[in-house]
C-alpha cells in the first residue's frame, strides 16, 4: 500500500437510505476520521428517517463473495460488523473473517430496527454469539444486546450482566464496551480479561438520534486502522460520537441525525445543540 493510503476499513452491514445509520453512516465515520472506507451489503431496508417499512436481506454467498474480492485487492486494516438480517449471513460472514485473524475486528450487532421490525430471531443471535463474538476485537453492545449474545436460545435463566460479559471475554471476545443509556446520561463501560479499564458518562441529548452505534463502532474501528490501541481508541471514539451528536440535525421529520463532519464547520458557523451540554464526556474512573 502506498504510504499516502490512508487506512482501508471494511464494513459489513445494512443499507439505510436515510444515511442516519448502517453503511452509509459506517462510510461517512470513517471519512471523516481519515480512513477509506468499503463496505459488503448484508441488506437493505426500506425507510426514511421516522420508520422503517421492510427490511431485505442478501444471499450468503454475495456476501462471502464480495467480501474475499475486496480482501484480496486491497490490505484492510480493521473490519466492522454491523447488522445482519440472517444467521447464514453471519456465518459467512464469520467464515470470511476467520481467515484474516490477525486484523482487528468490531463487532457492533443490531438486533432491532425501531420497534416494529425485530431482526433477531434465535438463530441469527446463536450465530453471533458462537461464530463471530469469538474473533472479536471489541463488541460495542448494550444491556439487552449481551444478555442476548450470553444467553441467546432464551431457555436458561438469563444471566447477570457482569456474568454476561464475563461469559463473552472468556469465549474469546477480547474486549466489550457496554453502553447503557440511564434517565439523563449515557455511560460506556469498557472491560477485559483484567476487569473493567474505563468509563466515561455524558449528559443524553434530549431527542431522538438515528445511528449512534453504527457511528460509535466505525469510529472505533478507525482509530485502531491507525494504530491506537483499543482503550484509547474508545475514549476517542466517545469523545467523536458526543461532538457529532451534540451537533445533530433534523433532516427530515423522523429522528436527528449524528453531524458526522461536525469539525468541518467554519468556525463562524453556529453548531446547533441537539440537547446535553458543551462539556466532553466526563472523566474516565478506572
Amino acid at each position: 500500500m502506498a504510504s499516502d493510503t490512508p487506512p482501508i476499513v471494511l464494513t459489513f452491514g445494512l443499507s439505510d437510505p436515510t444515511g442516519g445509520g448502517g453503511l452509509q453512516a459506517d462510510l461517512m465515520t470513517l471519512a471523516s476520521m481519515g480512513c477509506h472506507g468499503v463496505s459488503v451489503l448484508t441488506g437493505y431496508t426500506v425507510r426514511d428517517s421516522a420508520s422503517c417499512d421492510e427490511v431485505t436481506g442478501l444471499d450468503p454467498e454475495v456476501v462471502a463473495t464480495q467480501a474475499r474480492m475486496l480482501l484480496e485487492d486491497m490490505p484492510i486494516a480493521a473490519f466492522k460488523v454491523g447488522a445482519a438480517t440472517r444467521a447464514e449471513v453471519v456465518s459467512a460472514i464469520a467464515e470470511v473473517v476467520a481467515d484474516y485473524d490477525d486484523i482487528p475486528l468490531i463487532l457492533a450487532p443490531d438486533f432491532t430496527l425501531d420497534d416494529e421490525h425485530v431482526l433477531a430471531a434465535d438463530e441469527l443471535r446463536e450465530a453471533i454469539a458462537d461464530l463471530l463474538a469469538p474473533q472479536t476485537t471489541l463488541l460495542v453492545a448494550d444491556t439487552a444486546a449481551l444478555l442476548a449474545l450470553a444467553q441467546p436460545d432464551g431457555d436458561a435463566e438469563a444471566p447477570t450482566l457482569d456474568a454476561a460479559i464475563s461469559h463473552l471475554l472468556s469465549q474469546g471476545c477480547e474486549y466489550i464496551l457496554s453502553t447503557e443509556t440511564g434517565t439523563h446520561r449515557l455511560v460506556n463501560t469498557l472491560f477485559s480479561e483484567d476487569g473493567q479499564l474505563r468509563q466515561d458518562m455524558w449528559d443524553r441529548t434530549q431527542q431522538r438520534i438515528m445511528g449512534v452505534t453504527d457511528t460509535l463502532g466505525a469510529a472505533i474501528a478507525a482509530l485502531l486502522a491507525n494504530g491506537q490501541e483499543p482503550a484509547e481508541a474508545v475514549r476517542e471514539a466517545q469523545e467523536y460520537l458526543f461532538q457529532a451528536t451534540q451537533a445533530a440535525f433534523r433532516p427530515g421529520m423522523g429522528a436527528y441525525l449524528p453531524d458526522r463532519f461536525f469539525w468541518a464547520r467554519s468556525s463562524d458557523d453556529e453548531v446547533p445543540l441537539a440537547g446535553g451540554t458543551d462539556a466532553s464526556p466526563g472523566e474516565a474512573r478506572h
